[in-house]
């Protein structure tokens, strides 16, 4: 894992976005110039299940005076639910992180086939080719099958192409069995990486089940928890912080470090805007765990 200085420029911090190496509309170099222009001083990209994009992204910041922390955002499984885990500051030559990246490309592969084969029953002739060719060299998800109906005219917008073809229960709603909470925390780890449990406030988690998914991720060795994504109600972030408070003792700790970040996608949301929300007083920041 690499180190962070004690001095190191942590003014203004987004450990979560994503580029065109995955479903974002930005480049890589794209994405980081506007970081900068935010005041972004240290971001990390996390990509879903790739680091496609992290070389153009830390030439980009190594120009432009923006530490980029090597991230991606696996999808895992929590019994029958999916949910995302953020690995930050892994080492991109992991075998170990390799393999977990080999395995998702694989099913996400699968998954756009048989979208694009459910959708093309439905007669949208060409969904497999369009969403390739939306997705270039990123890996191919859900949004550039909705991104391609719109291209295509088939609906207004990608909300309403969720709404009618891709969302849950929908035609174009299949389901992967990725690997479970455990392996791809012990799969970040293994990597030298911090695993963060990424936004938990958006998994639509009764309070019950959400205490039971934070204490089966700190239970399992989980390293810190997204306490803030994107521009959040203080209520909600309040009331976060003192469940993952009582979370972790619980489970033994004295407390949980913390991460924040936009999730950016692409320009025009400025609800996740790169830069938008900061860590409140008094938390430990995932960072901590990286300082020499």
């Amino acid at each position: 894992m690499k180190a962070l200085s004690e001095d190191a420029d942590l003014d203004l911090v987004d450990l979560h976005c994503h580029s065109t190496a995955s479903d974002g509309i930005l480049s890589p170099a794209q994405l980081v110039s506007r970081a900068k222009s935010q005041g972004v001083t240290l971001l990390a990209l996390t990509d879903h299940d790739t680091l496609g994009g992290l070389a153009e992204a830390r030439q980009t910041g190594d120009q432009l005076g923006v530490s980029v922390l090597p991230g991606i955002e696996f999808s895992s499984r929590w019994g029958r639910r999916q949910i995302h885990i953020v690995g930050l500051n892994v080492d991109p030559t992991s075998t170990e992180l390799r393999e977990a990246i080999a395995l998702r490309e694989r099913l996400r592969r699968e998954r756009a086939e048989r979208i694009a084969e459910r959708l093309e029953q439905r007669g949208f002739a060409g969904a497999l080719a369009g969403a390739r060719r939306l997705a270039g060299d990123g890996v191919i998800g859900r949004p550039h099958f909705a991104r391609w109906l719109v291209q295509a005219g088939h609906v207004e917008d990608s909300a309403r192409a969720f709404k009618r073809y891709l969302g849950a229960g929908k035609v174009g709603d299949v389901k992967v069995d990725w690997p479970q909470l455990e392996e791809t925390i012990a799969s970040i780890q293994a990597a030298g990486g911090s695993a963060v449990l990424a936004h938990p406030l958006k998994y639509g988690l009764t309070r019950t089940l959400l205490r039971r998914l934070l204490g089966d991720f700190l239970g399992s060795g989980g390293d810190a928890v997204e306490l803030l994504c994107g521009r959040q109600n203080p209520v909600q972030t309040r009331e976060l912080r003192q469940l993952l408070e009582s979370v972790a003792a619980e489970t033994g700790r004295s407390h949980v470090h913390c991460s924040v970040g936009s999730d950016f996608h692409q320009p025009e949301q400025p609800w996740r805007e790169l830069g938008c929300a900061r860590l409140p007083e008094g938390v430990e920041p995932v960072w901590k765990l990286w300082h020499t």
